[in-house]
């Protein structure tokens, strides 16, 4: 079960590129959002439009104070590389040990025959790292509401 809003998010450390420090829920630093958005698998082609619809809209995520970071199971070679493919501008957290999807209630047992592959879902974190924001889907075709999301980090903003 996802968390609710209002909701302490639970806290993790991924790593990003090999060798770097983790990044950890703290990453709002300045106490704005955090836009957290778990995709299935990097390279499959509805994951590839969801993080490219984000980067496309870069300019709208750092207008708004957001940061925003992408998180899958796949291997953080896998991710670093899907970001370069990619353009992404954002960091796409490994989760290969499928234990923040579990804590955020995304981990689906059976992907397509896969075992432990996220849900794709969204979360946005609020300065006093609580749940502001949470969709989540089972439809790997769906993508999240990037104006709903927008929405709340505005409202957060003030």
């Amino acid at each position: 079960m996802i968390p609710p809003v209002g909701s302490p998010a639970p806290d993790f450390s991924l790593t990003w590129k090999v060798g770097q420090p983790p990044v950890d829920r703290t990453l709002h630093a300045d106490g704005g959002p955090l836009v957290v958005l778990f995709f299935p698998l990097a390279f499959s082609p509805v994951c590839t439009d969801e993080m490219c619809a984000v980067a496309g809209l870069w300019d709208r995520w750092t207008s708004l104070g957001a940061r925003v970071v992408g998180i899958s199971v796949d291997s953080p070679w896998v991710n670093v590389r899907f970001a370069e493919d990619n353009a992404i501008p954002f960091p796409l957290l490994s989760d290969f040990n499928k234990d923040v999807a579990r804590a955020y209630g995304v981990l689906n047992e059976d992907y397509f025959g896969m075992r432990g592959v996220s849900d794709r879902a969204a979360f946005v974190i609020d300065g006093e790292g609580r749940i502001a924001y949470a969709w989540h889907t089972e439809d790997d075709s769906i993508l999240p509401d990037f104006d709903a999301i927008a929405e709340v980090v505005r409202e957060l903003r003030g």
